[in-house]
């Protein structure tokens, strides 16, 4: 069965049982008249809306009812604000779960990607030939983030709704990168954020996020050296961060820099006596004698008290 929209669109008012029926609703007997509230009489009320965007956009408000917290953090949220501003094509529940088929087994972790790729499908070629998006395609890796990793799921945030989202993004990369029993699994180092909120970069980006949150860095962050969307492996001739890309990276930041000047960098190394051996010699050196000469100090000082008390305690005897 189908009926004309006024827009000349036709809108199909049959719906498949057994989709229905494996669906989240369906297995849980939900009725019909749970969501289409307003029609539970026949003749139903005429339909108001005069396409089918806006006959989704007047029904998928219903959803409300019983998913009120994530409706409430959808409010928020990027695709909200581009519909509260006129966009009509702002994805809304049923665009990213489905009408008659919500919750069914074709909603996997592999498949939110894709589903963001109606939207967004530039973004999404560059997510899918990288490091993380590879892995998720070829591999079904589930380790791997996806865009609500990043983003959110229903509170969907970025760098155009939220002023703060690029200082904290650190933030987002360490859920991984700073998790040593995943970064085990794959023989990544989890210096890779230890060292750079060590480095001037990323102290001052942790400065930032203490006094001033609310306020855009400008010191580099993981995302504008590694990429947003295509970050690559290290080893990936197309890698931003590779030897013969690295200064490339660095001039966008440091457009006077020279060849030479990606090696003051130590990356995400720490000094040892392989990588960078005069800063670990220097560090090593200052680990010893700063705590020698202090305790040397203490010591003195001291022993000193100790023995103007024992001189003051004979006086007295």
């Amino acid at each position: 069965l189908r009926t004309t929209m006024p827009s000349g669109e036709e809108l199909y008012i049959s719906v498949d049982a057994d989709t229905f029926n494996s669906s989240t609703h369906g297995k849980l007997g939900y009725a019909c008249v749970q969501c289409h509230t307003d029609k539970h009489e026949y003749p139903h009320p005429k339909k108001t809306a005069t396409t089918l965007r806006e006959y989704s956009l007047q029904g998928y408000k219903s959803c409300e009812k019983c998913h009120s917290g994530k409706y409430e953090a959808t409010l928020d949220s990027t695709h909200q604000k581009a519909l509260s501003e006129g966009n009509t094509n702002a994805a809304i529940c049923t665009d990213c779960h489905g009408i008659h088929n919500i919750g069914s087994e074709s909603l996997t972790r592999s498949s939110i990607p894709q589903i963001c790729e109606r939207c967004h499908s530039e973004i999404y070629n560059l997510y899918e030939q990288s490091a993380h998006g590879a892995a998720l395609r070829d591999e079904a890796n589930p380790d791997v983030p996806t865009c609500i990793d990043c983003h959110g799921v229903h509170n969907v945030s970025g760098p155009s709704t939220d002023k703060s989202f690029r200082l904290f993004s650190p933030q987002i990369c360490a859920k991984c990168h700073a998790n040593e029993d995943l970064m085990e699994k794959y023989g990544i180092s989890t210096n890779v954020f230890n060292t750079y909120i060590s480095d001037f970069h990323g102290t001052t980006v942790v400065l930032f996020e203490e006094v001033t949150p609310d306020q855009e860095t400008n010191k580099p962050v993981c995302i504008d050296c590694h990429g947003v969307h295509d970050m690559r492996k290290v080893d990936d001739p197309e890698s931003k961060v590779i030897k013969g890309n690295l200064l490339k990276t660095c001039q966008k930041c440091h457009p006077d820099a020279s060849s030479n000047f990606p090696t003051a960098w130590l990356g995400h190394y720490e000094p040892s006596p392989d990588e960078a051996p005069l800063i670990f010699f220097v560090n090593l050196f200052y680990k010893i004698v700063i705590p020698v000469t202090i305790g040397g100090m203490l010591i003195f000082v001291s022993t000193d008290i100790w023995k103007k008390v024992n001189q003051k305690w004979e006086k007295r005897k």
